[in-house]
């Protein structure tokens, strides 16, 4: 399925932080997901798409226009995996920055909701192995 956003001009950027456990939740989900993951944001009506250089958000009445986007993540800058991560926020339509003051919270929320469906209905095992449990490299049978 082909799904195509479209922008009107940029109207306003600046930076801002994203808390540790919403970065880390998003890019775990999306490395999951592969190239790109749709996010529902239901209580706002919002859609987030996220990939691996972008987040951006579209509101459910104008489902093909970006409304806003969150660009330049730089994780790298920060120390340690519980700190917040410095981006940028892009706004392309007047609204966003109305959109932007409840969007960190509900988005958050959104990636727990989503989390929470994709977990394995099995408990997980660990098996453990011994240093004689190894297989010879070659063709011999033990």
């Amino acid at each position: 399925m082909d799904e195509r956003f479209y922008r009107e001009q940029e109207i306003a950027r600046w930076p801002a932080f994203l808390p540790a456990a919403t970065y880390n939740l998003a890019h775990t989900l999306l490395a999951r997901a592969g190239k790109c993951l749709f996010v529902p944001i239901r209580s706002l009506q919002y859609m987030a798409v996220l990939d691996a250089e972008e987040f951006i958000f579209v509101d459910s009445q104008n489902k093909a226009w970006v409304e806003l986007a969150w660009q330049h993540f730089h994780p790298q800058a920060r120390a340690s995996l519980d700190e917040r991560v410095p981006f940028e926020v892009v706004h392309y339509l007047p609204q966003a920055a109305e959109t932007m003051k409840r969007l960190p919270g509900e988005f958050h929320q959104a990636l727990l909701l989503l989390a929470e469906r994709q977990k394995p209905d099995a408990p997980a095992t660990v098996i453990a192995l011994q240093p004689g449990d190894r297989k010879p490299h070659d063709d011999t049978p033990i």
